[in-house]
């Protein structure tokens, strides 16, 4: 019952809904170019790609859908028959009680044979034979029921797979069509983007052209039909029934509506909350250095209590409305079965059996309606999915890579020339790239690009190749406007080896394959040999059929790079490309890949981008760039006497001169660490601050060993091991499917409301025996009908009315208290879980939110849903069970009580309608997740392909993955053609059994009654209890919120507030000591991120600072400075060795109390979205600072002028991460904040790197104030600022290789002499 009023409610609005959405279907497919202008499309274009087999499916589907859906309703003409048989039969056998009364020829006649009248002078018919009047009915049930199992089979089978044909079309067409796209598009569409669109959003226009349009054709004909019975049983009693559901739609429309409001308030609550964790989470760092663990969670919980208000008058509105709707429903049957008695005693215009077919006729049509609703919103998803997909699909590529369309030249030299070309991405129409440019490229010379980043040299290289087309201008290939030639042809002529090469996730020979179609083995290996790749590929196990993992993964940056040439090489291209190839190796694979690339490049017309002067002097020609024009063109020594931007960068980088620092090194074993040493060569041209500082920003999240910045475009490389292989995380899997937690723990959070729960359990007891009272009281109306005395009818049919008018009152404070009850408990115990979640999540050491699977988008996720979802396994979930119970338990009782032999037999069929239910539940949420499996497969491919659609396009190569993918589509099609039958096959099983019980119970009821005399109301009574609540098991099952997910949404819950930290940083741990003089020691520490094991960062550290004196650390990125400073923070402990504090070993040492003699500035500091003031305040969170304090701290870090120039002075609000203000700005707040701590130890990584050089000099008279009197250890790029300190310490690969003061070590004349001398940048 309970899931009709649910839906009924909906029918209101659904019946404007459905007339609309005919329309425009109709309109729009007329009309194509309103498209344009309205939202979405129109219905019967989802269904464009049909083929006149699949239309002749779903024709013939949707006859199969309109006969199931008049089923329902035929049986209740059987079922108003079969009452007026049995009301008849009743009352024969109470005239025949009479021993003087005998049945002769159907009539009853008195014993002496006079034919016997009623007081109104007619005469009573007998001799119903019951059992054969039964027999018969139990066959139309039986015959409906198989009718039903057969239509229902192939309403589902026809429409779900002419939808799995039509959808295989549609991924098809669209994924070609997306390859077929010019790369600008893809600039504006993100790939992520993209392949949600492929599963999702194509999934969604399943949805609404599968199963779902039989479905809602079938619950429209039940509709239609039941009217009809109702209308053609008694049209009066019919408009009285519907005269009343108006009122049931309102309240279901207003109820939608709020709940829509609310949960949208909830929300917003919400993100608040959220918002604060996820800052919090993302400068988890920042958090504990100054202590503010709990200052924070106080924050998030006082965000929390607005979205419980919310949640808590969600929940008493939506009971309120169920309350309401139940009311309704039983003051409906009171009046129903009020009038339509009178019909029936007063004026014969009804028998008994046609008020029941009218009464049962209407609700089902509204019933049917209700459900039907859910499906508009399928179809309304799927138009809204398919408008994107359809307008991809009709979109005309401006450069189309599949046509045939352009000249093929017969013979090409290879000369370029761009002639006034003016450029900008279009993703970023407002940034000129390339501005009037002018340049030529002569055959079979090399060419070099040069210049600072962002100067529109790779940008050239992409308009050679045709990824898009200039606003202005021309490129010419040997004279012929590029725009005119063969675009396939034209990539097939260009070689192209990229800074960050992609490869496939397939084999080393596959993927220098795919530089040209059917190439030999012994191609590929000379490619290989050429490309000096061969050696490295025999010594690997497999040699070339070694895969290389997702996107390389398992290549370090030199073997990809490598490999990138070797399929470059092996198309035989006109036209090299290399857009800083040889940025990522080390100098020896560097050499031998510059050799390989020196003899390739003969006789071939090359452009080369680099950055490192050796790959360039031997260049033919060098044009310098600058903001998008060539400025300059010429030899490398005619453009060192130009003094123009070439000058500048071989100054900068000029290292040339004095041989690299590589002997500061130890010699790099293999490749895994080309890349360290590489930035420590090439050196920064302007210093890039936009690499520099990124890099920075990653070695304080652990990935500074790893990401190398290019010196002159701030890109990274990424190296293997970041690559979160696959591999990895399903080691992980076996942690995350904890057994479920159990619920006993779950509720003992929830113990402080067991008010609130017991009063909440007492409403649902009293909603569970609602359904099996309104069993009793309408078998005991139908009993009324056999009451002889008219008047003693009408006062017991006046009383049974009242009855339903008092349930109806009491079922609408028991909703009420029910809905209320449980979500006041629900929003408490969710609030409670997130505030201690959050807690717990605070609690844990550093290392632990290294891990990808705690990033803090996924914490913050899991503290929203987790907690809500297990507030789903408790109260809500309670009341379900305890309703479930009692209507079961009700329903048995009476059932037994009244006669539990036809009790027992139809609960033979209760396990099946149960099934039915929970299946029907199913089929509702459908098959998608078993499709998004089996998807997973071409899914793989499409992400693939669109991710590395640059290097696709490059390699000419959209055909083959637009095959594969094909390809791979195959299997999920299959597996949907033969679940369609599996599925249809369940659907009308569970559509039948309910007509099969029927008969039997009916048959056996009769059977019975004649034999054993029992009242035929009994019969009605049991079957009804059984049945209804037979549903209402069905519809427990479905409508709970998921269970076991909540179980393990709690499981996972459970394991973080169970996790014991590493380090922790309880206030009652460790030691504390009273004078804490600040002297620092490491002896012999050795440390790996616990992410990544394989990794040595520390090997051997040993370094000491006396009290008062300042150590500087030098060395390149990814030696280990950063991180010495993690371990002195206790951020992560070393895994040998010891760092000593006053001679305390600092696992020993409080952790709280360590933190609080420690400040720290990094290189991009993290403010909180709060006032200046409060941020400098956040220095010390044990007190509350004063507003002088923060003053006195601010005039310290030369802020205090800066800040009274604001408007609103020390109360301006910074924005997120303090974005309204400016580095210098930034970066003094965070040394103000620091020194308002009165840390006896100083740590500043890096902390004057990212400002230019008027703030760098105010911040460093601020550090230098700051350092006066304290320990200070200094992380330094520039060299300048350190050369005053009492230790400097070079590093490399995690020890130190010398210290001492300044003049000591330019003694020595090692590492840091040539540091100095050379000017190379360091880190």
């Amino acid at each position: 019952m309970k899931k009709s009023k649910q839906h009924e409610l909906f029918d209101a609005d659904n019946t404007g809904k459905s007339a609309t959405w005919d329309k425009d279907a109709g309109t729009q497919i007329r009309d194509d170019k309103e498209k344009e202008k309205t939202p979405s499309i129109g219905y019967f274009q989802l269904f464009r790609f049909a083929t006149w087999r699949d239309t002749l499916m779903m024709v013939v589907g949707s006859l199969c859908a309109l006969i199931h859906g008049s089923a329902s309703p035929l049986m209740l003409l059987v079922y108003s028959m079969m009452t007026n048989t049995f009301v008849t039969y009743e009352l024969e056998v109470q005239e025949l009680k009479d021993p003087n009364k005998e049945c002769i020829n159907n009539t009853i006649h008195w014993t002496n044979g006079s034919i016997y009248e009623t007081t109104d002078n007619t005469t009573v018919s007998c001799g119903v034979d019951i059992e054969a009047q039964m027999t018969m009915f139990a066959y139309y049930y039986i015959g409906i029921g198989l009718g039903v199992l057969i239509v229902s089979y192939f309403q589902i089978v026809f429409w779900v797979s002419a939808a799995a044909r039509q959808t295989q079309k549609i991924r098809k067409t669209y994924f070609r069509k997306v390859m077929q796209m010019e790369i600008g598009w893809f600039d504006c569409n993100s790939v992520g983007e993209l392949n949600t669109r492929i599963s999702d959003d194509i999934n969604k226009i399943n949805n609404a052209i599968a199963d779902q349009v039989s479905i809602f054709i079938e619950r429209i004909s039940t509709f239609v039909f039941g009217f009809m019975v109702g209308f053609i049983g008694g049209w009066k009693l019919t408009l009285v029934v519907i005269a009343v559901s108006p009122l049931i739609g309102i309240a279901a429309g207003l109820m939608a509506m709020a709940v829509a409001r609310l949960t949208g308030r909830e929300l917003t609550a919400y993100a608040k909350a959220g918002a604060v964790a996820d800052e919090v989470l993302s400068s988890i760092r920042t958090v504990a250095a100054f202590g503010g663990e709990e200052r924070e969670a106080e924050r998030y919980d006082r965000n929390l209590i607005e979205a419980q208000n919310w949640g808590v008058k969600k929940g008493s509105i939506i009971g309120v409305f169920q309350g309401y709707l139940w009311c309704i429903i039983f003051l409906c049957y009171a009046l129903a079965f009020w009038y339509g008695s009178k019909l029936v005693i007063d004026t014969k215009e009804l028998t008994p059996g046609s008020l029941i077919q009218v009464f049962f006729g209407v609700l089902m049509a509204a019933m049917n309606l209700g459900q039907a609703s859910p499906c508009l919103e399928a179809f309304a998803s799927g138009r809204a999915a398919a408008k994107t997909i359809f307008e991809t699909i009709d979109r005309e590529p401006e450069i189309n890579c599949f046509s045939d369309d352009g000249h093929k030249l017969d013979k090409v030299k290879g000369d370029l020339e761009f002639h006034n070309i003016t450029f900008f991405y279009p993703s970023r129409p407002d940034v000129k790239i390339l501005d009037n440019l002018n340049m030529q490229i002569k055959a079979g010379e090399t060419t070099a690009f040069v210049g600072p980043s962002g100067s529109g040299k790779s940008t050239t290289i992409q308009l050679i190749q045709r990824f898009y087309d200039a606003e202005e201008g021309t490129v010419y290939l040997d004279g012929h406007d590029i725009r005119t030639l063969n675009i396939q042809w034209l990539r097939s002529l260009i070689g192209i080896v990229e800074q960050e090469p992609v490869l496939f996730a397939t084999t080393i020979a596959e993927n220098i394959r795919y530089g040209r179609p059917g190439v030999t083995t012994e191609e590929i290996i000379q490619a290989a040999k050429e490309a000096n790749a061969y050696n490295f590929v025999m010594t690997l196990p497999q040699e070339f059929d070694t895969l290389v993992g997702e996107g390389g993964g398992q290549m370090s940056g030199g073997q990809k790079q490598r490999i990138a040439i070797a399929r470059a090489l092996i198309r035989n291209p006109k036209i090299l490309l290399l857009d800083m190839a040889t940025s990522a190796l080390d100098n020896e694979s560097e050499a031998v890949v510059q050799e390989a690339l020196d003899n390739v490049r003969a006789g071939r017309t090359t452009i080369s981008i680099a950055h490192r002067l050796s790959t360039i002097r031997n260049a033919d020609v060098i044009v310098g760039f600058e903001h998008g024009r060539a400025v300059e063109r010429g030899t490398h020594s005619e453009l060192l006497e130009k003094q123009g931007v070439y000058f500048t960068l071989v100054t900068l980088q000029n290292q040339g001169s004095s041989n690299t620092p590589n002997e500061v090194i130890t010699e790099p074993n293999e490749d895994e660490f080309d890349l360290k040493v590489e930035s420590f060569r090439h050196g920064s041209c302007r210093s890039t601050k936009s690499s520099r500082s990124s890099v920075r920003l990653r070695s304080q999240s652990q990935l500074s060993n790893d990401f190398v910045p290019d010196a002159l475009s701030g890109s990274f490389m990424i190296p293997s091991d970041l690559q979160i292989t696959p591999k990895n995380v399903t080691e992980e899997g076996p942690e995350e499917h904890e057994e479920p937690a159990p619920v006993a723990r779950i509720l003992k959070y929830n113990r402080p409301e067991w008010p609130y729960m017991l009063l909440g359990s007492l409403g649902a007891a009293v909603n569970g025996s609602v359904n099996p009272i309104y069993a009793v009281l309408f078998s005991q109306i139908l009993g009324t009908f056999a009451v002889q005395d008219l008047n003693q009818q009408r006062e017991e049919i006046n009383g049974i009315c009242i009855l339903f008018c008092i349930v109806a009152v009491i079922s609408f404070f028991s909703q009420f208290l029910q809905g209320y009850a449980f979500a006041k408990s629900g929003e408490l115990l969710t609030r409670r879980l997130r505030k201690v979640g959050f807690q717990a999540m605070l609690r844990q050491e550093i290392g632990w939110f290294d891990d990808p699977r705690n990033s803090p988008g996924a914490l913050t996720t899991r503290l929203a849903t987790d907690a809500s979802m297990v507030q789903g396994a408790t109260g809500s979930q309670i009341g379900m069970i305890v309703n479930s119970l009692t209507n079961i338990g009700a329903s048995f009782i009476i059932a037994f009580y009244f006669s539990w032999k036809l009790t027992l037999v139809i609960m033979c069929f209760l396990p099946l309608i149960g099934l039915s239910g929970v299946f029907q539940a199913k089929m509702l949420t459908g098959f998608a997740n078993e499709d998004k499996k089996s998807m997973e497969a071409a899914g793989q491919v499409s992400s693939e392909a669109l991710g590395n659609i640059r290097t696709i396009a490059g390699l000419a190569k959209e055909r083959s993955f637009v095959e594969s993918y094909e390809q791979k589509l195959e299997l999920p099609f299959k597996s949907a053609k033969k679940r369609a039958n599996i599925y249809g096959l369940c659907f009308g099983f569970a559509q039948c059994v309910i007509f099969m019980a029927y008969a039997a119970s009916f048959r056996y009821g009769g059977y019975l009654v004649r034999v054993e005399g029992l009242p035929y109301m009994l019969v009605f009574r049991v079957i009804s209890a059984i049945v209804i609540s037979g549903m209402a098991l069905g519809r427990a099952s479905s409508f709970t919120p998921d269970y076991a997910k909540a179980k393990i949404a709690a499981a996972q819950f459970f394991q973080l507030l169970d996790r014991v930290p590493k380090i922790s940083i309880n206030h009652t741990d460790g030691q504390k000591w009273e004078i804490f003089k600040g002297e620092i020691e490491f002896l012999n520490c050795k440390f790996t991120y616990p992410t990544r094991p394989d990794i040595q960062v520390l090997s051997g550290l040993v370094v000491s600072v006396k009290p008062g004196q300042t150590l500087a650390f030098v060395g390149s990125s990814g030696c280990g400075k950063s991180t010495s400073v993690q371990l002195l923070e206790r951020f992560y402990d070393p895994d040998e060795g010891q760092v000593l504090i006053d001679g305390h070993p600092c696992h020993t040492v409080n952790v709280p109390f360590l933190r609080s003699q420690i400040g720290i500035v990094s290189q991009e500091p993290v403010l909180f979205d709060c006032s200046i003031a409060e941020n400098i305040q956040y220095g010390d969170n044990t007190r509350t600072v004063a507003m002088e304090e923060v003053v006195e701290a601010a005039k310290k870090a030369h802020l205090h002028d800066f800040v009274m120039g604001l408007p609103n002075k020390y109360e301006t609000q910074v924005g997120a991460q303090g974005s309204q203000l400016s580095r210098g700005q930034k970066q003094r707040i965070a040394i103000a904040r620091a020194i308002v701590r009165n840390p006896k130890i100083l740590l500043l990584d890096e902390a004057t790197s990212a400002l230019d050089t008027e703030s760098e000099q105010t911040v460093q008279s601020a550090l230098d104030e700051a350092r006066k009197g304290r320990t200070c250890i200094v992380i330094a790029h520039r060299l300048s600022t350190i050369q005053n300190a009492d230790i400097i310490a070079v590093m490399s690969q995690g020890v130190v290789i010398e210290q001492g003061t300044h003049g000591k070590l330019m003694a020595k004349k090692g590492a840091y002499y040539k540091l100095v001398t050379t000017g190379a940048p360091i880190s």
